[in-house]
């Protein structure tokens, strides 16, 4: 059985090079190529593809957040290509099988195609895709982006539009550029995924992005609430008031 790859990377050149040495193992088999990464989700996502030969640096969503778009669907198995080494430990640590380092050696890539078809054929998968969904997650935290699938929809949002998070049963609901989002997923989860420097757990089932918020009114009886710059007042827990008053001040 061929298996079935994909090459995602922006420049020409280098998909031209790795689709000629692939060309040297006819058990490969190319089933299309994408120059962005939004053109790799939807293909990724169409084609169901084995073995995906993944740029990093990527327009419109980078080789992470393509794959954290994936994560719970459909998980194919991935050699990273880029230029900058910088990214190389992130690439293992997301568990990819190999990491090419441009420009490459037709050695180091037959090396990469070896170890990718001695896993395929093997059946062995390194890491099921709710693990990997999480890994994304922690080396993207710096990246000021968000990726949710909400609804059968992959939504891309940067983490300053996000204002505030709320949980809902095994869902959580999260509030961004007056709209709203539900999210197959635990506050607890989701939580790890928001920059900590930015956003803050308010209530069990509250988490708000600081920069969105107005002020915290007292009242009465030992009890808070925080006002959003739109208007929007959230509960403020009192088991969560030592960690809010630490970083923005205690209430009045």
């Amino acid at each position: 059985m061929k298996i079935r790859t994909l090459i995602v990377d922006d420049e020409a050149l280098a998909r031209r090079r790795i689709l000629s040495l692939l060309k040297s193992d006819p058990s490969f088999e190319v089933v299309t190529e994408c120059a962005d990464g939004r053109t790799a989700i939807r293909a990724i996502a169409q084609h169901k593809p084995s073995l995906v030969f993944l740029d990093v640096q990527v327009p419109e969503v980078d080789g992470f957040g393509v794959l954290e778009a994936l994560a719970p669907t459909h998980m194919p198995a991935v050699i990273f290509v880029t230029a900058y080494d910088q990214y190389a430990v992130k690439a293992f640590d997301a568990q990819a099988i190999d990491y090419l380092l441009k420009p490459f050696k037709q050695e180091r890539f037959l090396e990469a195609l070896a170890r990718a078809k001695s896993r395929i054929q093997s059946g062995v998968n390194p890491l099921d895709p709710e693990t990997l969904l999480g890994l994304f997650r922690t080396v993207n935290r710096d990246r000021e982006r968000l990726v949710v699938r909400s609804e059968g929809r992959v939504v891309f949002l940067r983490t300053a539009e996000v204002e505030w998070v709320e949980a809902d049963a095994n869902y959580v609901r999260v509030h961004a550029r007056q709209r709203s989002y539900n999210v197959r997923e635990k506050i607890s989860a989701f939580e790890r995924s928001l920059p900590e420097h930015k956003f803050i757990r308010i209530h069990r089932s509250v988490i708000v992005n600081l920069d969105a918020v107005a002020e915290i009114q007292n009242c009465g009886n030992g009890e808070h609430i925080v006002i959003l710059r739109t208007g929007k007042e959230l509960p403020l827990g009192r088991t969560y008031r030592e960690r809010l008053d630490s970083v923005i001040g205690s209430p009045k």
